[in-house]
């Protein structure tokens, strides 16, 4: 199967909720999955509050419905929505 690169937001429940807590679950999780070239980076979206955005080369195999509801399952992790969904070359 081919390789994708997945662009996914991850909102946290509250602006209180700990995002490097969060970012590090999110990274064991899909390392555990065949993720490679993860980059976790924060995005303020509004009122204090920052979203997750996931950058990530991932086997196409496993498709976005698991990623989506399994980062959902994460403590204090409100919603994940996939931004963009690309194959890659090479």
């Amino acid at each position: 199967m081919a390789t994708v690169i997945i662009v996914a937001k991850v909102m946290p429940d509250s602006p209180s909720a700990d995002l490097k807590q969060i970012e590090s679950s999110v990274r064991t999780f899909v390392e555990a999955h065949g993720a490679q070239n993860i980059s976790l980076d924060e995005q303020s979206v509004a009122f204090g509050l920052k979203a997750i955005i996931l950058k990530m080369a991932y086997p196409e195999e496993h498709g976005t419905d698991m990623l989506e509801s399994e980062l959902s399952k994460i403590p204090h992790v409100s919603s994940v929505t996939i931004e963009d969904y690309r194959r890659a070359f090479g």
